[in-house]
């Protein structure tokens, strides 16, 4: 390493700390000289006839000092050792007209001794003599270090002090809804280890280094995905500055630091497909995340999953909801949102080719200069015609709907997901010949014109056509209360108790291409489970405990400890402001920093 270090007479961040050399490169810099003679004290001056007291104080390095006349009377003295000899500059009387003496001599054992000379040139004669050690000043008592709250992950209320661990757990004599042939089991128990399902019966032992919960009475299920969510966007959830916005993702914005994600454990959401909004007939990028409270963003992420992409129809892509300032992009019609796929498409499928013909012959070493100039939207749209990634369309009305279909056929493309899709019950068959998905509201109806159609018994009608169908939130409040938008495909429609739960579970878990990994009880699966206190479809169900990968990011008796700590931290907060305002310091009046939430309908 480089020779660069400094000398210093203690720790650098003490308060009277010297600094005596800088080396740079193996390079002296002498600042101070550090065996410099400690000259501080007290002294009796002889000044040729007259006698004076003096005392010299300050730092080693840069010593002060004064001439006293009397208890009142003091004036200044410059004061500079070099080895053993002193120079002391100074003035006799205390007049801003008198003239300075300047005196130099040397030191031995506290004795200084020398000549000087006076303003008028006049040489005399002076010694000084030690009469009392310096004693620096008591320090003023230091203020106590403020009092700071703990730090908490994400550093906020419901935050945690430590991250909470992977846990080996034995779930005892639950009511287990498999999501599976097996279908509902009485009694049975369920083991996760290292963020797995592990095992699935009766007298199970508990694992190594893990717990026992006895879930007599109570329903143990796989945790609730979302599939069309914006509860962690940061900033905006559209960029609507043109049709077509396929080069940006949501995966770049998301807020792992809402609140939103908690409650929503609170509810028995573990995972969660965020959308970008619908102002585009071709919209960003979205984001397969998991609910791991109190993470890092990119830790959110699902690691694997497969890529998605929102597309949009209706009012919102044409602007017909916009105000008449914002009605000047292009499309402004039906006919024109169908246009701009096929342009879209159309542009894809010749930049596509052109990079494939260009890599084909460069494997043959016959590629010509000309290499395609790449283009991160057409991109995306090329994705979409090699299967590598998957549509997820907001969508209402029935004769939209058939058209994005007959453009996906006729382009060589298939829609993966219809979402809010509430005609969907009027091309049921359509949707089942061109093997697309349903993620529809439960029961919203007539919020904007085009959704007047809309019938609390779609999902049911879908579902009984063999289209997967999934109940979605597009809401952060309904995403904590989606079993209950379960139960009422049970009440409209009367699809069977285990089947309405997969509206929320193993079929959204299939339309995002997670059916392998979530979505059920299933050894082998991720241990994304929660702990019901009732029925999971009941009003009466509480959420006792969400795990994600096996990490209990949700336990309800630790939620009403962490309640009781925040009060207290509020009130502490409280107190301290006003203890500042007290003391003088500034106040200033409060500021609502309520965050903006996102919602289709609202493009």
């Amino acid at each position: 390493m480089y020779a660069n270090f400094l000398i210093t007479s203690g720790s650098l961040f003490e308060e009277g700390t010297t600094i005596y050399e800088n080396w740079i490169q193996g390079k002296q810099y002498v600042i101070a000289d550090y065996n410099q003679l400690d000259v501080r004290g007290d002294y009796d001056l002889k000044l040729g006839e007259k006698d004076y007291k003096i005392k010299i104080k300050g730092k080693i390095s840069s010593p002060e000092g004064e001439l006293i006349f009397s208890d009142t009377a003091k004036t200044k003295i410059k004061v500079s050792v070099m080895g053993s000899v002193i120079s002391l500059s100074l003035k006799e009387e205390k007049s801003k007209t008198a003239g300075l003496i300047r005196l130099s001599g040397n030191i031995d054992n506290g004795k200084w001794k020398g000549k000087g000379q006076r303003a008028d040139g006049e040489w005399i004669s002076w010694s000084a003599k030690k009469t009392g050690e310096f004693t620096p000043k008591d320090k003023k008592k230091e203020e106590p270090l403020p009092e700071l709250g703990k730090v908490y992950y994400p550093n906020m209320a419901y935050g945690w002090e430590e991250a909470p661990p992977v846990e080996n757990v034995l779930f005892k004599n639950a009511t287990v809804w498999t999501n599976e042939s097996d279908g509902n089991l009485e009694g049975t128990d369920v083991v996760i280890s290292n963020g797995k399902i592990t095992a699935i019966g009766n007298g199970l032992k508990t694992p190594e280094g893990g717990r026992t919960i006895d879930a007599t009475g109570m329903h143990l299920t796989s945790g609730i995905i979302d599939e069309h969510s914006h509860t962690t966007i940061s900033g905006g959830g559209n960029e609507s500055g043109q049709a077509i916005s396929a080069e940006v993702s949501i995966g770049d914005v998301i807020n792992s630091e809402t609140i939103n994600i908690y409650r929503q454990l609170a509810g028995g959401v573990t995972s969660a497909q965020i959308l970008h909004g619908s102002a585009n007939p071709i919209g960003g990028q979205s984001g397969l995340i998991k609910f791991r409270w109190g993470l890092p963003p990119d830790q959110l992420k699902i690691q694997g999953a497969d890529g998605f992409i929102k597309f949009a129809l209706g009012e919102n892509v044409k602007q017909s909801n916009w105000g008449d300032r914002n009605t000047v992009r292009y499309p402004q019609s039906r006919m024109g949102v169908e246009q701009i796929y096929y342009d879209a498409f159309i542009r894809a499928k010749e930049y596509d080719a052109a990079w494939k013909k260009y890599n084909r012959l460069s494997k043959k070493g016959k590629a010509s200069a000309d290499k395609p100039r790449q283009d991160l939207e057409l991109d995306i749209l090329a994705e979409i015609l090699n299967k590598k990634r998957f549509i997820t369309c907001h969508s209402y009305e029935q004769g939209e709907i058939n058209m994005l279909m007959h453009v996906a056929d006729s382009m060589g493309f298939r829609i993966n997901t219809f979402t809010h899709i509430l005609e969907g019950y009027k091309v049921a068959d359509k949707m089942k010949a061109h093997g697309v998905g349903a993620s529809t509201f439960s029961d919203w109806w007539a919020y904007k014109f085009e959704v007047n159609d809309a019938i609390p018994y779609n999902g049911a009608i879908l579902d009984e056509m063999g289209v997967i169908t999934a109940y979605n939130s597009d809401d952060s409040e309904m995403a904590r209360r989606l079993n209950q938008e379960a139960a009422k495909a049970v009440k409209y429609g009367g699809v069977s108790q285990e089947n309405a739960w997969k509206f929320v579970t193993l079929n959204p878990a299939k339309l995002l291409h997670l059916d392998d990994r979530v979505g059920s009880i299933k050894v082998g699966k991720d241990a994304d489970v929660v702990l019901w206190t009732d029925n999971p479809l009941s009003v009466y169900a509480k959420v006792k405990q969400t795990y994600v990968d096996g990490v209990c990011y949700y336990d309800a008796a630790v939620d009403s400890m962490m309640r009781k700590e925040i009060r207290k931290e509020r009130a502490r907060l409280i107190q301290k402001m006003i203890k500042a305002k007290k003391g003088g310091s500034d106040t200033q009046k409060p500021k609502p920093n309520k965050p903006e939430e996102f919602k289709c309908h609202e493009h």
